[in-house]
């Protein structure tokens, strides 16, 4: 019956391999700061009248950040600025990222553009992009005979 089943081993082969990358990464390598080593999380979302999008920008404000809407797509730039300070420190560790980014979005359905409202608070960045009337559709009622 075993021939029949091969990789039945396979999933302790992958429990092995997941031991040695974990023992491989437990290291805390020294992080050399990078610029465009990050951009910000976003979801994006659709209701019946309007595609949402959230995109999550901590230690920023909104005059650093852009928005565009062209054809479907939406994008979002912007940087986050590193605080220099003139005291010496050395770095134990720094996983805060820091520098330009630009993150492109193509839209689920066709939204018009003349309506797009964007509000900023808490570093999350909401963009409301209310539909088109043709990408709402509509319903065709049935009657019955």
């Amino acid at each position: 019956m075993r021939a029949l089943t091969p990789w039945t081993g396979l999933s302790t082969m992958k429990k092995e391999m997941d031991r040695v990358f974990d023992r491989f990464w437990d290291e805390d390598f020294p992080r050399l700061p990078s610029m465009g080593d990050w951009a910000p999380a976003m979801d994006v979302s659709e209701t019946k009248d309007a595609v949402m999008v959230k995109a999550e920008v901590p230690g920023m404000e909104s005059q650093d950040i852009q928005l565009s809407l062209q054809d479907q797509l939406l994008t979002l730039k912007g940087e986050k600025k590193q605080e220099r300070e003139d005291k010496e420190e050395h770095y134990y560790r720094m996983e805060r990222s820091y520098g330009a980014f630009v993150r492109t979005v193509r839209l689920p359905s066709t939204v018009d553009g003349s309506k797009v409202t964007a509000s900023f608070k808490n570093g999350l960045l909401k963009v409301t992009l209310p539909k088109s009337a043709t990408a709402k559709g509509t319903t065709i009622p049935i009657k019955a005979e």
